[in-house]
């Protein structure tokens, strides 16, 4: 067994070595980190967004998107979901600067990485993250833009042609 005067300094040695503070948006390393949905680069400052939750037994974690219509339809599918400890941030799509996704508004007519055609903004003048949300949903039906559908049909494609031979 190490001695308590080993332990602790080595303790404080690896908790000051995570430069995570466990709560709020995460540095983004543009042009390299992945959307967690999509699988592209997040590429564009003013349209990211992050999510930031807890994994049971587990440090805080957090998932990074290109646009916040990934970020919402990724959070839909997951079993936490309703977390109430779960921490969305969008990037002020006039700023760059990180916002509580719940608590902005947005605004369309955006170009946006997954053309979604949200923009997020602090302060009033815009929808809420639920009508955000169901604009999102309505895209998504209407485009089907997706890479994640594509994949489904073409697997259910295959499984018919499988089932033909």
């Amino acid at each position: 067994m190490l001695p308590r005067t080993i332990v602790w300094p080595m303790l404080l040695l690896l908790a000051a070595c995570s430069n995570d503070p466990g709560t709020g948006p995460a540095e983004i390393k543009w042009d390299r980190d992945i959307c967690n949905r999509c699988r592209m680069v997040v590429s564009d400052p003013h349209f990211a967004a992050q999510i930031r939750h807890l994994p049971e037994g587990k440090r805080s974690r957090v998932d990074k998107f290109d646009d916040i219509g990934c970020a919402m339809l990724w959070l839909d599918q997951q079993t936490f979901k309703d977390d109430p400890s779960i921490e969305i941030w969008v990037a002020d799509f006039r700023t760059g600067e990180w916002i509580d996704a719940r608590t902005a508004t947005y605004v369309t007519q955006n170009t946006t990485p997954m053309e979604y055609g949200l923009g997020a903004q602090a302060g009033p003048g815009g929808m809420s993250f639920e009508q955000a949300k169901s604009h999102v949903y309505d895209v998504e039906q209407r485009f089907n833009r997706h890479g994640v559908q594509l994949l489904e049909r073409l697997k259910e494609k295959a499984d018919r042609r499988e089932g033909a031979q």
